[in-house]
């Protein structure tokens, strides 16, 4: 959750473990959080905190850390945890495309407030497009979300 990631915070951590980024189109964001609060700010949604940090770890490590798309993750959820495992080093499982329905001692403090769905869900869902128009009021955030977006989407893995 990059925005728990505060600027006070010391980044330097970071070159010392694997990073990996997970991407997700700005307007079905924008939808989702919508559901939690009405008016989401651009600080709120954490792209730029995200671009930020992505930066901090390409420059800190002299590598561009691998980046996935959700939707990716959703339209073949076998290979692109393949890919994802293959550029860091980690063995693929299929154990990895399936879980136990319910919560988990790792959520943290917010699951009870955010993963509602996943905590339902026993594997990946087929990706289903998301038709929410993006709120006029919302246009500038989202113009700059996608800006971003589109700018990590580069380096996504294929």
């Amino acid at each position: 959750m990059t925005h728990h990631l505060l600027p006070e915070i010391s980044r330097d951590w970071l070159a010392s473990i694997t990073n990996c980024f997970l991407i997700r189109d700005p307007r079905e964001v924008i939808g989702s959080y919508m559901k939690k609060k009405d008016d989401p700010t651009l600080s709120d949604l954490g792209f730029e905190q995200q671009a930020e940090i992505f930066n901090w770890v390409r420059a800190h490590t002299g590598r561009i850390p691998p980046v996935i798309d959700a939707r990716d993750v959703l339209e073949n959820p076998e290979l692109t945890l393949r890919l994802l495992c293959d550029t860091i080093g980690l063995e693929f499982t299929c154990e990895m495309l399936s879980w136990p329905a319910g919560p988990r001692e790792t959520d943290g403090a917010w699951a009870k407030h955010w993963y509602a769905e996943v905590e339902r869900s026993t594997c990946f869902k087929p990706y289903q497009r998301k038709g929410e128009a993006v709120p006029e009021r919302l246009r500038v955030v989202y113009e700059r979300c996608s800006e971003i977006y589109r700018r990590l989407r580069e380096h996504k893995l294929h």
